[in-house]
């Protein structure tokens, strides 16, 4: 495993925290819920994991990512501001008219981003598309793809998971975000996924299940997932919807919801701690 700086990722994934509730509470729109709840995987994904260029964002070598779940974009565009990508500051510019950070991805808009997203259920195709491109001309670049629970509802997920084991693609990484919430509420009320680790088995896939906020986890499924050949990998997170936030935690109504000014700044002193900026 390599060795990497937790507490380095764990400052930037506060910091990550803190601009997604700003950037929701800017814009009086988004969707805070399920980008806090996918912090550590994004943030150990693009500090710690993938091979990447911010000042060549279309570099031939790099590796690829997929937000199949595209409403979590506050998410994304943090961890892109943060990796230097585009300034911090753009990032309260959300949902504003002709900013670059629409409310689901555009790469018209953004075109450091790989492809527009937001259609649930399209993003796994999508990534298997650029890893067998990456089979068929010999490159070594993997794809990354961030999906939530609720998304694998959607029957085109399943087409693409038995898609890319066919096709052995071990350079395809599925995120689940498996926060157990979608907007209609319990995910297992409303579509049971249940037991997911053995569907994706089933599917011939390697299937990893984590904590999704703990960053050795996190990692260690990486490396796992990297050091897996002949079959693609799943890791499965169990995370908190709006994790880091006490009020937001584990509350479907905040899967589409901005937070007000009070809410904002106590979301900001429970991320910081009290007197928060």
């Amino acid at each position: 495993m390599v060795n990497y700086d937790i507490m380095k990722l764990a400052e930037i994934g506060r910091e990550v925290r803190a601009d997604i509730v700003r950037m929701t509470a800017a814009a009086g729109s988004g969707h805070p819920g399920g980008s806090l709840s996918a912090v550590e995987l994004m943030t150990a994904l693009y500090f710690g994991v993938m091979s990447h260029r911010p000042a060549e964002p279309k570099w031939p070598g790099r590796d690829r990512f997929i937000l199949s779940k595209g409403h979590a974009c506050p998410l994304l565009y943090s961890v892109m501001a943060r990796a230097g990508y585009l300034p911090v500051a753009e990032l309260t510019t959300l949902r504003k008219l002709d900013s670059c950070l629409q409310g689901h991805p555009s790469c018209l808009a953004l075109p450091a981003l790989e492809v527009s997203s937001g259609s649930l259920g399209q993003g796994l195709s999508i990534t298997n598309g650029l890893a067998l491109a990456a089979k068929l001309t010999g490159q070594g670049y993997r794809v990354y793809c961030l999906m939530g629970d609720g998304e694998l509802q959607e029957g085109q997920v399943w087409e693409a998971a038995m898609s890319a084991a066919h096709y052995k693609l071990d350079n395809v990484c599925a995120l689940v975000d498996y926060n157990g919430l979608q907007i209609d509420g319990d995910v297992e009320n409303v579509m049971g996924l249940a037991p997911l680790a053995e569907k994706w088995r089933a599917f011939n896939w390697h299937a990893v299940e984590i904590d999704g906020h703990d960053y050795g986890q996190v990692l260690a499924a990486y490396d796992e997932a990297a050091a897996t050949k002949g079959k693609p990998t799943a890791i499965i997170a169990k995370t908190v919807k709006g994790k880091g936030v006490s009020f937001m935690e584990n509350a479907a109504g905040w899967h589409g919801k901005a937070p007000s000014g009070e809410e904002l700044q106590r979301a900001l002193d429970e991320i910081y701690g009290k007197g928060a900026r």
